[in-house]
């Protein structure tokens, strides 16, 4: 999902991704040089400064593509969100756009290395707008943010 997400919506996207991607020879490389920063999702104080990292870079007019999951679902259906992503709105004072993929799981399985051409759709939402909320309005965020994805995904069925 994330390449085709990158392909589609803005040049100066950045995303965070699964620091073990560093070990990958050709998408580690790609995403260093992307300019994309690695999350070590067991080291809470790692994880703190992505978010710090991620909130600078958007300060700095970059956009960022985010899964709130952190990783991908074996069944399709919405897993709990991570905090990470609406800190790091809150933080970059930035509103959040929803985005839907609808097809994309059956392309490549979560564990599998192959990629099966499909149709996916991309359904983008109205943005939410994170102004005047703080660090204690993030769950709420986070609630709304997922109330509208699994909207955009109902849509799509």
């Amino acid at each position: 999902d994330a390449p085709l997400l990158f392909l589609v919506l803005h040049p100066r996207m950045r995303l965070l991704f699964k620091a073990e991607f560093r070990k990958m020879p050709i998408l580690g490389r790609a995403c260093m040089l992307a300019g994309f920063i690695p999350v070590e999702r067991g080291n809470p104080e790692q994880s703190q400064r992505a978010v710090d990292q991620a909130a600078a870079a958007i300060a700095a007019g970059h956009s960022f593509l985010v899964f709130p999951e952190g990783t991908r679902s074996r069944t399709g259906e919405l897993l709990p969100f991570k905090k990470g992503p609406f800190i790091m709105a809150l933080k970059g004072r930035v509103p959040i756009v929803p985005v839907a993929i609808h097809g994309g799981r059956t392309a490549m399985a979560k564990g599998s290395a192959i990629i099966r051409p499909v149709t996916v759709h991309v359904r983008i939402g109205e943005e939410v707008p994170t102004t005047g909320l703080t660090f204690e309005d993030r769950d709420a965020l986070s609630a709304e943010v997922r109330r509208r994805i699994e909207r955009l995904l109902q849509e799509q069925v």
